[in-house]
């Protein structure tokens, strides 16, 4: 049935395959029970129990919809958003494209999402349930519009932050004016900081990791920048990385000069670099979740012994389906046995 409905989808442009997606799913087209993970990809990291290494990147479920159908499928977290304060159309159409050929998509997508209070109704839903266990991160962003980026953090925060089990800050995405400034010294060190005032203001955000998610196309100084005042600020975590707006000349799509980010197995080198880098700019000693471009078992092993704790991936399930999450699991259980690891924990970092 699932196969059906994917070979389907295909056929449908990106935006409307993606809302049929969301709606099947939440009509239970999914059925599937709660998946157990072989032992040794269990993992604790920042005060949170993971099964397996494998989330959700955010994107997918913007307005928190299919938390529940999506971990049912095997993933390990799932990151809903971004989500900004006020609901947005985002960006004029058409602004999702498909590189068949190059296993790639391409958006120009502007953060449209139902905003912040329609999606703290999902997430009291989901929290009320006493039977529902999985991590759910929350990305947040900023307006379009926004006259103070920081208030739309601070928003979107106190708003919504106590209802997932880690908070993103996404400064990152390529398709909103002026985002990608926020990654700038000074500029995201007075955000950092504002962001864990704010946190300090509310218990019930004391205990919720902070995340802030940086793009692929910075330098080595930017990148310098970034670690020296994570380190310096006790920053939780960071996600490396967001799509990028370079193109390969290898890229063999007739959509590849759309404008936007690009996401997929083109982006899976330059994000791994960054990542590597990263691991050790700031010598291990801040998580790392590693996205862009996993498709395989081989390739989510490679960003972990680049310095990721975590990874996710979006993309992948579009060309391939759930049935990928199963596939790479079953792949990077068998690869961390064979080199005679006991725990996923132990292979982070091991190629940096």
């Amino acid at each position: 049935m699932t196969e059906i409905f994917l070979n389907l989808l295909k056929f449908f442009p990106p935006e409307i395959a993606h809302k049929l997606t969301i709606l099947l799913l939440k009509i239970k087209i999914n059925k599937s029970k709660k998946i157990f993970d072989d032992p040794v990809l269990n993992q604790r990291l920042l005060g949170l129990d993971f099964s397996n290494p494998l989330g959700l990147a955010a994107g997918f479920d913007k307005n928190a919809e299919v938390v529940i159908p999506m971990l049912n499928l095997g993933l390990g977290f799932v990151e809903v958003g971004t989500i900004t304060p006020q609901p947005q159309n985002g960006n004029n159409k058409p602004r999702v494209f498909r590189l068949k050929e190059d296993l790639a998509i391409i958006n120009h997508l502007g953060f449209n999402n139902t905003g912040c209070l329609k999606a703290l109704d999902k997430l009291k839903v989901l929290n009320s349930d006493p039977s529902f266990q999985g991590v759910v991160g929350i990305n947040i962003g900023k307006n379009k519009n926004s006259k103070d980026s920081i208030e739309d953090y601070l928003f979107c925060l106190e708003k919504i932050g106590g209802y997932g089990n880690y908070i993103t800050v996404n400064i990152s995405s390529p398709n909103t004016p002026g985002l990608r400034d926020l990654q700038l010294r000074g500029r995201i060190e007075n955000l950092v900081k504002s962001i864990q005032k704010k946190q300090k203001n509310f218990e019930y955000l004391l205990d919720k990791p902070i995340f802030i998610k940086i793009s692929p196309d910075l330098d080595d100084e930017q990148l310098r920048d970034i670690a020296l005042m994570s380190l310096a600020n006790n920053v939780d975590g960071l996600i490396i990385s967001n799509s990028t707006t370079k193109r390969s000349q290898s890229l063999l799509s007739h959509n590849k000069n759309e404008i936007g980010g690009l996401s997929g197995k083109p982006l899976f080198i330059e994000s791994t670099l960054a990542l590597k880098k990263m691991y050790a700019l700031t010598n291990g000693q801040i998580p790392l979740i590693g996205v862009g471009g996993i498709s395989s078992g081989s390739e989510c092993y490679e960003k972990i012994k680049s310095g990721a704790n975590l990874v996710q991936l979006y993309t992948a399930l579009v060309y391939q389906g759930p049935k990928i999450i199963s596939k790479i699991k079953f792949e990077l259980v068998d690869l961390i046995k064979t080199d005679g690891y006991k725990n996923i924990k132990d292979v982070v970092g091991k190629s940096v």
